[in-house]
């Protein structure tokens, strides 16, 4: 729509709107909706001159008059409706909208599936101490089920059943307590939904002595012994962990790639890198012969670098407004050919709540990536198949930014030693063996909703993490462990935690064959 006949509008009704507002409403096709609009904006504020200030404190009114709207002049001013910050979370039917275009991506070429498999999304709302209660319930009984398939725990009891002295038995429950003795023996104090009892790990059990050093508070553990009701001489720890039977591959040659911790945005951000990055994916870098065939990009977080995220970040922003950093990397991102899907969760810079599940990207600055037909959203974590056809079930992918491990890098001795932050792979070993990425209380922020979303329920083909800014892939039980590089260098802030990043590296895996490569894409490039 021409700016002149918005502008005659409102000369004829006695009204001036600001230069944001007049581009905004220029925008859109539907000159009749925008009419409407103005009028009713005038009438309730009393106002002649047209703010996007004066918009909000009317929101109620235009939020009305969209509703009343046909659906297709609904979707056609959905935009502007974004735009003018009228839509500050994600309503329950843009999400379910999205779920659904999520669930099935169908390819020109073949009947190609994308599948997301987990939901989470809880709208925000006071909680009390009875949600996290009912959380910590559900943890216990999810990890209990997988314990109790496990070989092993033997005369499994509740804690209220022990009595008297009893041999060889065997309990799960949570642990809330954890001290050394001044014998140097390890104490726990653990519970279940029956009671709670002491269990004690002797100094001189050299094996049992290292399994409890590594133990966190809040994981779900089963506990062999003996003892009575107000101890247990353990004999055991036995953790649910993760385990596939096999590496299942599939009959058709095609191939996923993994990156995240993009930092869109950032003074550092290795712009011709990725630029080499999406040549690549499209098919502009000779010999690669492999590269018709990639099917699926992973993307897991920090696609931007954000605004405020930590102290002083305004000197590293190349792009200081969150709405454009989207925009633009959206711009980079639609020039990738449309026969790969593009599977993209948030991460800490990227302005969603940090609450854990993450919702999708906020259409409110992530519009732009809402218009990308190839494109899914999902939450953060996620669970996601890709692959499947008739024959196959596909490769399970568990997605999770991995906000939690910085925690577990600095409170596990085995961990520590290492300097996990440069061993992500290490960490997320770890947190396949508690099934659960983020056992301890105070390890990432979560919204409480009654479902632990953090178990592990299902043991996922692969496991992929970003955060920690390192490349790293191995083999887990089978389960294959992929942690992602950054397209960012190196920050003050970041310097400050002695991590070493790897940038611009990118995992690439054939879905027929499980082989692994690592494609390097970095350039020498003058960051400021």
């Amino acid at each position: 729509m021409e700016q002149k006949e918005i502008i005659e509008f409102c000369i004829k009704n006695g009204l001036l709107v600001d230069t944001e507002i007049l581009t905004l409403l220029s925008e859109v096709s539907d000159l009749e909706s925008v009419k409407l609009i103005l009028e009713i904006i005038k009438s309730h504020s009393g106002k002649k001159f047209i703010s996007k200030q004066v918009f909000y404190e009317n929101k109620e009114q235009v939020k009305s008059f969209f509703s009343s709207l046909p659906q297709e002049n609904q979707e056609s001013l959905q935009s502007l409706k974004i735009k003018l910050g009228l839509s500050i979370e994600i309503s329950q039917e843009i999400l379910t909208k999205n779920l659904i275009k999520s669930y099935v991506i169908p390819e020109k070429q073949d009947a190609r599936l994308v599948k997301v498999l987990s939901a989470n999304y809880s709208q925000g709302r006071k909680f009390g101490v009875e949600d996290f209660v009912a959380t910590f319930r559900n943890r216990f009984s999810e990890i209990r089920n997988i314990l109790q398939e496990r070989p092993g725990l033997d005369n499994l009891v509740s804690i209220n059943k022990i009595s008297g002295s009893r041999q060889g038995i065997s309990l799960v429950g949570i642990v809330y307590d954890k001290r050394v003795t001044k014998n140097k023996n390890i104490i726990f104090e653990v519970e279940d939904l029956t009671g709670k009892i002491k269990i004690l790990i002797n100094k001189d059990k050299e094996d049992l002595v290292k399994k409890a050093e590594n133990v966190v508070l809040d994981s779900v553990l089963g506990f062999k012994g003996s003892g009575n009701k107000e101890i247990i001489f353990a004999s055991d720890i036995v953790f649910p962990e993760t385990f596939l039977l096999e590496r299942k591959k599939s009959f058709v040659e095609e191939y996923a790639a993994f990156i995240g911790d993009v930092h869109y945005g950032s003074k550092k951000f290795f712009r011709e890198s990725f630029l080499k990055f999406i040549d690549y994916l499209n098919g502009k870098v000779p010999n690669t012969p492999e590269v018709s065939k990639i099917k699926y990009l992973f993307i897991v977080g920090d696609l931007v670098t954000g605004v405020g995220v930590y102290p002083d970040q305004e000197k590293d922003l190349e792009v200081p407004d969150l709405e454009r950093q989207f925009r633009e990397i959206t711009e980079l991102l639609s020039k990738i050919r449309k026969d790969i899907t593009i599977i993209l969760s948030p991460g800490n810079h990227d302005g969603v709540r940090l609450m854990e599940p993450q919702p999708l990207l906020d259409e409110k600055y992530a519009w732009p990536l809402h218009e990308i037909e190839n494109v899914i959203l999902t939450e953060n974590p996620s669970l996601v198949n890709i692959g499947a056809r008739d024959g196959f079930s596909g490769l399970n992918v568990l997605t999770y930014h991995g906000f939690s491990y910085p925690y577990y890098a600095d409170n596990v001795p085995d961990l520590i030693k290492i300097r996990a932050m440069n061993s992500p792979e290490k960490i997320m070993e770890f947190l396949l063996m508690q099934r659960h990425l983020a056992p301890t209380q105070g390890s990432t922020q979560y919204f409480p909703n009654g479902k632990d979303i953090h178990v592990i329920k299902e043991v996922p083909d692969i496991f992929l993490s970003g955060h920690t800014h390192k490349s790293a892939v191995t083999y887990c039980n089978n389960v294959l462990v992929i942690s992602v590089s950054t397209w960012e260098a190196v920050t003050a802030y970041q310097e400050k935690f002695g991590n070493i990043p790897d940038h611009c590296k990118v995992p690439l895996l054939n879905l027929k064959t499980r082989a692994v490569k690592i494609l390097d894409f970095e350039q020498n490039e003058n960051s400021n």
